[in-house]
């Protein structure tokens, strides 16, 4: 019997999270998440008892998942300039697999943080991280530019989810098909390793 119960939890779980990626907490109804789980709505209900208890569940998974490949690099004994590639080449990964997912968290968090706030834990852990170590000692010895990890990962991060934010925008912009976004994508992401590292490595 648990084993079905937990099949039932994931199943509704992962429709949940393609519904409120797509539609957010306001726009999305538990008919909504009951209807992609191919489940009655009685039964949805039962296991999470409500739609906003479903969404914090759902907004703290997400939110690891866009952070903790992240961390992981970021805390890698490897030098700047590679970390920084492998940093841009995951955010690149995780935007062409789930484009969505920058959108939801940026406005949820917008319109509700008092009640996204409380767990915050992650944030703290992005601030205390080997790579911010590595740029206070590079800036010491003079082989790293004055900067703050603050300052380079929106850089970064910038740089590389608004390729994907705004896709339809380049291609109707530049006349592109998929084939030649995907193309220009991939160069965009070089441009921006480049970019980065050539301005904040001195030496």
């Amino acid at each position: 019997m648990k084993c079905g119960t937990e099949k039932s939890e994931d199943r509704i779980r992962e429709a949940a999270k393609r519904v409120f990626l797509k539609k957010g907490f306001d726009g999305t109804t538990s008919r909504d998440i009951a209807k992609e789980a191919d489940m009655n709505i009685a039964l949805t209900n039962y296991y999470f008892r409500s739609k906003e208890k479903l969404f914090l569940e759902i907004f703290k998974d997400v939110l690891e998942e866009y952070f903790q490949s992240m961390l992981t690099i970021l805390n890698k004994d490897i030098d700047i300039k590679t970390k920084i590639s492998e940093i841009v080449d995951n955010d690149f990964e995780m935007m062409k697999r789930e484009p969505d997912l920058v959108i939801f968290i940026m406005n949820e968090m917008h319109k509700a943080p008092q009640r996204l706030f409380p767990d915050m834990s992650v944030f703290r852990q992005v601030r205390e991280t080997y790579l911010k170590k590595q740029i206070e000692e590079g800036v010491a010895n003079g082989t790293v530019r004055p900067m703050l990890l603050e300052n380079i990962l929106p850089l970064i991060k910038c740089g590389v989810e608004f390729i994907f934010m705004g896709k339809e925008i380049h291609k109707e912009l530049f006349m592109m098909n998929e084939e030649e976004f995907a193309k220009y994508a991939e160069e965009q992401k070089e441009h921006i390793k480049a970019m980065v590292c050539n301005y904040l490595i001195l030496a």
